[in-house]
């Protein structure tokens, strides 16, 4: 499996990953919006892709707001269902981690399951002083703080525009 940015090429595979990995058309609808979107960030747009070159995953990061601090908000992260379970999701996180980091971001936000983020290193998201735009997420609302965090940084979490027509 090689982990690598997306290019416009390759658009209408990666919506036919978030299609198959997603019943309801919410997701490769919003994905279409942020790649439109000022907030889009081409460098946290990746794809994992068999060595025959077959796209079997995306995830896209996109620029939020901490209160008025620049964050960054993670999803949707997709992969087919004949290969989740067996490292896909966990490499695009991984991957966008590490490019989160070189960039020098401060903070990675995203709404998910308290039983696999976890692992990655997020927390609830109010413990590190960020509420989340819909109260009722509750602690599905998770953030890790990345290498150039700044503690004392607090606030409502906006995420890209599209988020906010769903």
């Amino acid at each position: 499996m090689i982990i690598r940015r997306e290019t416009p090429a390759d658009r209408p595979e990666i919506l036919a990953v978030v299609q198959a990995a997603f019943p309801e058309p919410v997701e490769a609808r919003l994905l279409r919006e942020l790649f439109a979107a000022r907030e889009y960030i081409p460098e946290l747009s990746l794809v994992a892709e068999t060595e025959q070159g077959e796209i079997i995953g995306h995830v896209i990061t996109t620029r939020g707001w901490v209160g008025e601090s620049k964050s960054l908000g993670l999803g949707p992260i997709a992969v087919l269902p004949a290969y989740q379970r067996q490292g896909v999701g966990s490499a695009l996180m991984r991957a966008t981690i590490d490019a989160a980091n070189l960039m020098g971001e401060s903070t990675l936000v995203l709404l998910g399951s308290t039983e696999y983020y976890p692992r990655f290193g997020f927390v609830p998201a109010d413990s590190l002083g960020i509420t989340s735009p819909d109260p009722s997420w509750g602690s599905h609302f998770m953030a890790l703080p990345l290498a150039a965090h700044v503690s004392g940084s607090h606030g409502r979490f906006r995420y890209a525009e599209p988020f906010n027509s769903l």
